[in-house]
């Protein structure tokens, strides 16, 4: 009777602490600011209560998290808005990693009173964004395409540098003889070999999905994840970098046509604000406040020069010959954000059981919160002011969803017309459909519409269209075809 009760009150813990993180979220909107910060204080008021120091754990649901975090980012990341800020956003996520963490890492050395080798390490645990808050902070704001694409490559694709640093500075730590031309050519392989698993997964995951047909709609998505946790291990086994290919695999994933594609992101979406809750909870668990005060000036001092010295220059010299404006590189500076990434790091040197393990990790939840609430709450107001807002950009909804149809042989497609494609304008009976291709509904202003050979297509509809999976391309090609003036 005592287990069942015990099990009983901590189910009751867990569905208060998903409902308290789901209401925070409301908070979190409101004031800009990444929810959590709203989640890390859940956890510090339950450590009153419940004791927990298991680093271990922390470090598997974070690992976790970022799995699901980075594919759900990857799945929204339109390839068209990536690839003229590939370059840029790769300089960013390896030199100026590089850069930000030197800098850091010297202040350090000086204001903990650690060694070179452990300044340094302190430098590579917080010298990268973080995919998670940058996605919270920046979806739903009208910040220019070319930053908020080049925020998101970056934050995306920057861990796998700031995992390599981590474990490298330690090894080095440890093993001082070690040579550092070692770690460069594992550097390049983890690289190298991270893009060719995610690429090659992501082929294998959207011909997988395509080609099932389960009898519920809602298998698609777990079969999405299970490719995505896949993808990790499999480069992890392969000494390739988990994360860079969980994140090349999941824009493959999301820039292909692909069944049940809507259902996908809306399932990982709310699964990745589950994991995101139950990390930043456990971050709150394992601080302890009385150990905080002792260290509270030199950990603000360094979150300090994060913001306003080490990512800036870093931003700077690592963007120096590309075209970025000084403010744009200004709102590329102040965009980034610290989050799950530096938690999941500092908890390698303490399962290292260093001695500046617990030292770290105090420090490194003060650089988040700072981060989350001085640089999540003033993002839109600096972008206005430097004049980077843009008052015409709106999230567009998906071109192209594919509802597979069990295990018949059609499927239903979702199609949302723009202003130059070649049907836009015409009469339905006017439009040379094959007679296996079918109309079946038209949303327009929120009202539905029963197709008629006299209803004229507009721009801003959003049609539903029956058609065999064996003609899908011909359906694609006759629908997307773009006039020459529309044509990007």
């Amino acid at each position: 009777m005592e287990q069942t009760t015990v099990i009983n009150l901590i189910v009751l813990l867990l569905s208060g602490l998903l409902l308290v993180g789901v209401l925070t979220t409301k908070f979190s909107s409101r004031f800009g600011m990444p929810a959590l910060v709203l989640f890390i204080a859940v956890g510090m008021v339950l450590s009153q209560f419940i004791y927990f120091d298991n680093a271990f754990i922390t470090q598997l649901v974070g690992i976790l998290a970022l799995i699901v975090i980075l594919f759900e980012g990857g799945m929204q990341t339109k390839f068209a808005d990536v690839k003229p800020v590939i370059r840029p956003a790769l300089s960013l996520s390896t030199l100026g990693v590089i850069i930000t963490t030197v800098v850091i890492g010297v202040c350090a050395k000086f204001i903990l009173g650690v060694s070179w080798m452990e300044s340094m390490l302190f430098g590579a645990i917080v010298g990268s964004t973080d995919a998670a808050a940058v996605f919270s902070v920046l979806g739903g704001k009208n910040i220019k395409k070319r930053i908020t694409s080049t925020l998101e490559a970056e934050s995306g694709s920057n861990d796998p540098m700031a995992v390599f640093l981590t474990v490298t500075l330690i090894e080095l730590i440890h093993h001082p003889e070690q040579s550092i031309w070692i770690h460069i050519l594992l550097f390049l392989w983890e690289m190298g070999f991270g893009l060719a698993v995610g690429f090659v997964l992501g082929r294998l995951g959207v011909y997988a999905i395509n080609k099932m047909n389960f009898d519920s709609s809602g298998l698609y998505p777990v079969m999405a994840l299970a490719f995505a946790v896949l993808t990790y291990a499999a480069a992890s086994l392969l000494e390739a970098s988990g994360l860079l290919a969980v994140y090349v695999m999941a824009i493959v994933l999301g820039n292909s046509d692909l069944t049940y594609k809507r259902s996908i992101i809306h399932f990982n979406n709310g699964f990745a604000w589950m994991v995101q809750i139950m990390m930043f909870v456990l971050l709150g668990l394992l601080v302890f406040p009385d150990q905080l005060l002792g260290i509270a000036w030199q950990s603000l001092a360094l979150s300090f020069i994060l913001m306003l010295v080490a990512r800036p220059i870093g931003v700077f010299l690592s963007l120096l010959f590309s075209r970025y404006s000084v403010r744009e590189k200004t709102l590329l500076s102040w965009a980034g954000l610290r989050g799950a990434v530096p938690i999941v790091l500092a908890t390698y040197p303490l399962l290292d059981e260093m001695d500046v393990g617990p030292l770290f990790f105090n420090v490194v939840f003060f650089v988040v919160l700072t981060s989350a609430i001085i640089q999540g709450t003033t993002i839109s107001w600096l972008a206005v002011k430097l004049g980077l807002m843009d008052p015409n950009e709106t999230s567009s909804p998906s071109l192209l969803e594919l509802f597979s149809l069990g295990k018949t042989t059609s499927e239903i497609n979702h199609i949302q017309v723009q202003k130059g494609m070649s049907i836009a304008g015409k009469a339905i009976q006017d439009i040379q459909l094959p007679e296996d291709i079918l109309f079946t509904a038209i949303i327009r202003d929120e009202q539905i519409i029963a197709p008629r050979g006299t209803t004229v297509i507009e721009p801003g509809d959003t049609l539903y269209v029956l058609s065999p999976k064996l003609k899908r391309q011909q359906m694609k090609e006759l629908f997307m075809l773009l006039e020459p003036e529309a044509a990007p």
